[in-house]
């Protein structure tokens, strides 16, 4: 059964430390090259638009160079009033045709063509055009803020003349709208990706002392970014794969050795203890990592033999306990047998109906009733509660019963003599110091008259023919045993016909509750005299243990019960 268990448990484990650990280090090494990558690539990317865009600026300002700050002014004004309807298209053409035009636009192309750039225009922004931005008029094409001035594109056909007009980036327009105001570059770049690829332009704000008079305009294709990109992330790639290789056949080697082999090792003897009848691991002791899986091995190891121990005492607690047990049983068996239990106990006396019933706390118990016969006319009577509980107080309830049955016995009437004999017997070597509550009557069955004595005792209960049953009270003796040289009281009692007698231990009215609520002494009145008048002894002790049953219900008993019923009948009872 264990070993299959063990081997279910083994079952279960799907995935060792070792796999775990290099599935976990792949993962770690791949996050560290994605974020190598995302970093990298930022700082490049970064760094690459920097440097395309320094050299724009510096086309740009080559650019300016061409001019002399008349032409430009003059060109931009020209552009202004050409698009303003107050030149024609011919004296525009002649502007364009002229030989200083065709110089500055042949340097220009010159310069492009040597930059490598897509092209250098310069333009004029009409600000008011630039502020009417609308989404709807851009959609339209209907806003074009920007006025071309001349034109370096290599395919003629795709040129812009003076006067033409053009829609500028939208996410740029107030950058734009700055640097036409104040004449200052703005320091956003503007990159954009279309069909020629990524291309970034640099707007250069010619200024002359206040607003720009004019942009010179230089697009460069970022041609080498996506390469780069690309080529960058291939090398980090397979860089990075190097790395995670051997990292991983070092720390895998190294962990193994270290860390997983050992937890393996103690997992396997572990599960060795627990699976083979709680066999002592030699290989525990063996893993000197000098780390905390040193520590825990040599805990297991500890655990094993602690728990090898604790079977081997449980073994031994478990049979010894077995071996009490039995002896218990025989003991509970010689005090059930030393108790009266054969009913009626005097099958030839019809003078009274006698019945006692005692239901111990534990295996055996330190209550115990008698009743026995004196002599032909006289009835000892016997209820007593030895203190404590267990092995000790039924050995001590076995010797006081025996003494005050054979003190009685000797013929002595008197329930004080009988009680202060048995005392001083029982006095003698008490090192337990154990004491016992007794009440002792004994009755002149002709007549029904007798004595009593209640040594430290619960008051006994009688019942008058035709009445209830009720408590009867007066001052108690000190119980039996507690010291030397007690003289008990004795007060005469007398039975009518018809009467009823009970005694009980405080096992009765101490009941107690799941709410350690305690049954008390109204309630067992109540209990008793819920019985017909006429009912048998028998049945009056039945309804009152069945009462105290279902007040206390599943609460555990504390207490030995004991009770005895005694009715009498008197010379009528012979009739």
């Amino acid at each position: 059964m264990e070993e299959n268990n063990a081997r279910n448990t083994s079952r279960k484990i799907k995935f060792g430390l070792a796999p775990k650990f290099i599935i976990g280090f792949v993962l770690i090494i791949i996050a560290i090259t994605v974020a190598a990558i995302i970093v990298g690539l930022d700082t490049y990317t970064k760094s690459i638009t920097d440097h395309y865009n320094t050299v724009a600026y510096q086309t740009a300002h080559v650019a300016e160079g061409y001019f002399t700050r008349q032409e430009l002014t003059d060109y931009a004004e020209l552009a202004r009033k050409f698009d303003a309807g107050e030149i024609s298209k011919s004296e525009l053409d002649t502007v364009m045709e002229s030989d200083r035009y065709r110089e500055i636009w042949e340097y220009i192309d010159k310069l492009r063509r040597s930059m490598g750039a897509n092209d250098i225009f310069v333009s004029w922004c009409d600000i008011e055009e630039l502020t009417s931005y609308t989404p709807e008029k851009a959609e339209a094409k209907e806003w074009k803020p920007i006025v071309y001035i001349m034109d370096s594109y290599y395919e003629p056909s795709l040129q812009f003349a003076i006067g033409d007009r053009s829609p500028v980036y939208p996410d740029y327009r107030k950058d734009i709208e700055e640097a036409a105001r104040t004449g200052q570059p703005f320091e956003r770049k503007i990159i954009t990706n279309y069909q020629f690829g990524y291309i970034l332009t640099a707007s250069y704000p010619v200024s002359y002392g206040g607003a720009a008079v004019a942009f010179i305009n230089v697009e460069i294709p970022m041609l080498t970014l996506e390469s780069d990109i690309t080529e960058f992330v291939v090398r980090v790639l397979i860089v990075s794969g190097i790395i995670m290789a051997v990292l991983l056949a070092i720390g895998a080697f190294a962990i193994v050795q270290a860390i997983i082999k050992p937890i393996i090792v103690a997992a396997a003897e572990a599960e060795k203890f627990v699976g083979h009848n709680a066999e002592i691991s030699d290989k525990l002791g063996k893993i000197k990592t000098r780390d905390e899986i040193q520590l825990l091995s040599e805990s297991l190891l500890r655990m094993e033999i602690d728990i090898k121990d604790y079977i081997e005492n449980i073994t031994k607690i478990t049979a010894e306990k077995e071996r009490i047990g039995a002896e218990l049983n025989v003991a509970t068996q010689i005090q059930a047998d030393m108790l009266p239990s054969i009913f009626p106990p005097f099958p030839g006396r019809k003078e009274f109906d006698i019945f006692a019933t005692m239901t111990p706390a534990k295996e055996v118990g330190g209550d115990f009733y008698d009743f026995f016969l004196i002599d032909d006319d006289h009835l000892a009577l016997v209820m007593a509660d030895v203190s404590g509980k267990g092995v000790p107080a039924a050995l001590f309830m076995v010797i006081a019963k025996t003494l005050i049955k054979n003190h009685a016995q000797l013929g002595e009437l008197s329930p004080a003599k009988v009680l202060m004999q048995a005392n001083e017997q029982l006095c003698e070597g008490n090192k337990a110091e154990l004491f016992v509550t007794v009440w002792l009557g004994i009755l002149e069955i002709s007549t029904g008259k007798g004595m009593a004595a209640n040594a430290g005792h619960e008051h006994p209960v009688i019942r008058r023919s035709g009445g209830k049953y009720e408590l009867v009270e007066y001052r108690h003796s000190p119980a039996v045993a507690t010291m030397e040289g007690i003289r008990f009281r004795e007060h005469e009692f007398e039975l009518h016909p018809g009467d009823s007698l009970f005694v009980y231990t405080d096992g009765v009215a101490e009941a107690t509750d799941a709410h350690n609520e305690l049954y008390g002494t109204d309630r067992m009145l109540e209990a008793l005299n819920s019985v017909e008048y006429d009912a048998p002894q028998k049945d009056v002790l039945r309804a009152l243990k069945a009462s105290v049953d279902t007040f206390v219900g599943e609460a555990p008993q504390f207490d030995d019960i004991t009770m005895l019923g005694f009715r009498y009948y008197g010379s009528a009872g012979n009739e």
